[in-house]
């Protein structure tokens, strides 16, 4: 400040753009809130969209713990984010509102202190000004005092000049020179009072306003100081928590246990069903003979029958369509829709198909079909519908499970209604007692539609209590191994009988064979079905061509229809039993006799191989 008296326009710019700093500092950390605000709601959003929607399909994934994994994991994020809102807030609070104020503060103080220095330089000018009008005042007295003596001796030696102007003369420069002398006085006193102005001007005044804009400045930068520790200090606070959510990220991702999901998806699709058993050998290396008699067929039922096999496999119920029906269209039997509809031999206008024993098919049939309940389950697994109240379309174990969850949500609501029963009891009593509050009567209507519901509700648990213990039996039952086997054998006892089909097939005039219309019927019914289970698989790949050699009607039930000399597409080869699946276009398929079409496989095809 000793160096800078005269750089005081200087130090006013300067203290301006210091302001200015500030003031651009504020502004820095202001979007940098700004910037943790939006981060802290995107994040939020994103923890949102993701999180367990209630009353969604999405709620039995959350029993894996994969998936509970992942709920932490947001939940967690949830919380990140929170901090990221205290970094905003704390900003705000702790740096922009205390700068803010204080930028107005600064200002003020600096508007002062400039002020009393521009007033004390006001003051030292006047001062300077007055000094130099005492001095120009008393240059012109004493020029004049000169002349006015200069004139009184010239008067003085003139003999010509009479006493009395001469005398008037002396007065005339005497006067002058009293002037001169009053002025001189005037201009010392002046000039010591500028003197002394100067100095405490110098040396006191401003001294003391530069001090005070100087420690302005370091307070000023101190406090900018300040602000930039505290701006590290915020997000040092929250690093802690910030730590603790990423290490509930990191025990969330150490909770999750691979086995125990798999066993939840076992338990979860454990439908309870047996597996299918053997398939049998069939002997090709032995003659065939086309027509075979009806005693020998029922012999050839009863012998050779190996026993099923007890092991489990995979879940049945789960095998694909074109896997499932191509198990069924072995090499030794006509597919499902077709084994109802004549062969190929017994239309008129065209050569006979190669005809198999229809017994296999019935038994394969009757093995996985046996009744309406199991397409109810594969309805059920494939398409996820909510099925009959008794939960009957729904495999044993998984039946179980939905019974029991059931009963529990009516227990809840039970529980539900008997509270507010009691609430509305407790009520009528306060009506009672005092009859201003309210009518006693009003509430027996909402007390008998209560009893009335926990009756229903009562009722109701009792019917699902019964269908609980009747399947809980029947696993029981098949959980027993003697039992099972003995059912087993009583059912290959009975075959003809639970098969619903006619015992012996009917031979055909031409050689060829039919079933019994019974048989037809009951097939063409369960094939039909088992196909709408599955209708909406993916359809299977082409493996080669063909072209009609003879026209086909294809009336039967699915069977397609073909022109002679029409071009198809092959999807499914002949497994022996005489029918060929092809395909028109995306929505026509169906089996035609093998030996109506000439097929062209193609090598590059992988088929549609079957494997369970």
């Amino acid at each position: 400040k000793e160096n800078a008296w005269d750089q005081f326009d200087n130090l006013e710019k300067h203290t301006h753009w210091g302001i200015e700093f500030v003031e651009r500092y504020t502004k820095f950390v202001k979007e940098r809130s700004e910037i943790e605000i939006s981060y802290a709601k995107q994040i939020r959003n994103l923890s949102k969209k993701y999180q367990l929607k209630k009353n969604s399909r999405e709620e039995d994934e959350y029993k894996y713990t994969s998936c509970r994994a992942f709920l932490m994991t947001l939940n967690e994020l949830n919380d990140y984010a929170g901090q990221h809102e205290v970094i905003a807030e704390n900003l705000t609070t702790h740096i922009i509102c205390e700068l803010t104020r204080y930028i107005q503060d600064l200002k003020a103080e600096r508007k002062s202190h400039f002020h009393d220095g521009r007033r004390a330089q006001q003051h030292i000018e006047n001062s300077w000004k007055q000094l130099e009008s005492s001095k120009r005042r008393f240059e012109r007295d004493c020029k004049e005092a000169d002349r006015a003596q200069q004139y009184f001796d010239k008067i003085d030696a003139d003999i010509n000049v009479t006493k009395a102007d001469v005398e008037k003369a002396r007065q005339q420069a005497q006067m002058k020179h009293q002037v001169a002398e009053d002025s001189k006085n005037e201009y010392i006193s002046y000039l010591q009072k500028f003197n002394k102005e100067q100095n405490e001007h110098y040396y006191t005044l401003i001294p003391h306003i530069f001090q005070k804009i100087q420690e302005m400045e370091e307070k000023r930068i101190e406090r900018v100081g300040e602000s930039m520790k505290t701006y590290a200090e915020v997000d040092r606070k929250v690093l802690p928590i910030v730590g603790k959510c990423l290490d509930g990220m990191t025990n969330a991702a150490a909770s999750i246990q691979p086995k125990m999901d798999t066993k939840q998806v076992v338990e979860s699709y454990k439908s309870g069903f047996e597996p299918p058993g053997d398939v049998e050998f069939e002997d090709y290396s032995m003659s065939m003979r086309r027509t075979v008699s009806e005693s020998s067929y029922l012999n050839s039922r009863g012998e050779g029958k190996p026993s099923r096999s007890n092991s489990r496999g995979k879940l049945w119920p789960f095998i694909k369509r074109n896997k499932l029906m191509s198990l069924l269209a072995s090499p030794r039997q006509p597919p499902p829709p077709p084994p109802t509809s004549p062969s190929p031999g017994a239309v008129s206008n065209g050569p006979q198909s190669p005809q198999q024993p229809k017994e296999p098919l019935s038994h394969r049939l009757n093995e996985f079909m046996t009744s309406k309940h199991k397409m109810h389950c594969l309805r059920s697994l494939k398409r996820g519908g909510s099925g009959p109240e008794d939960c009957s379309h729904l495999p044993p174990e998984q039946r179980r499970k939905k019974l029991h969850a059931k009963i529990i949500d009516i227990n809840k609501e039970i529980q539900k209604e008997i509270d507010q029963r009691d609430a509305l009891t407790k009520m009528r009593e306060v009506y009672i007692k005092n009859p201003h509050m309210g009518d006693p009567n009003s509430l027996d209507p909402r007390l008998e539609e209560i009893n009335q519901n926990i009756d229903k509700l009562q009722l109701d648990a009792r019917k699902h209590e019964a269908w609980l213990l009747e399947v809980e039996t029947r696993l029981t039952e098949q959980g027993d191994p003697q039992r099972r086997q003995s059912g087993f054998y009583d059912s290959q006892a009975t075959t003809p009988v639970n098969n619903n089909c006619a015992p012996v097939n009917r031979e055909s005039p031409d050689g060829s064979y039919t079933e019994d219309h019974s048989t037809e019927h009951h097939l063409k019914s369960r094939s039909t079905e088992f196909d709408d289970d599955f209708d909406d698989d993916d359809p299977l790949p082409t493996i080669g061509t063909c072209k009609s050699l003879y026209p086909f009607e294809g009336q039967n039930e699915g069977t397609i229809s073909m022109a002679e000399g029409e071009l198809l597409y092959v999807i499914e080869e002949d497994k022996g039993d005489g029918w060929t699946r092809v395909r028109r276009n995306q929505d026509e398929e169906g089996y035609v006799p093998t030996s109506y079409i000439k097929v062209f496989f193609d090598t590059n095809a992988k088929g549609a191989m079957t494997y369970i």
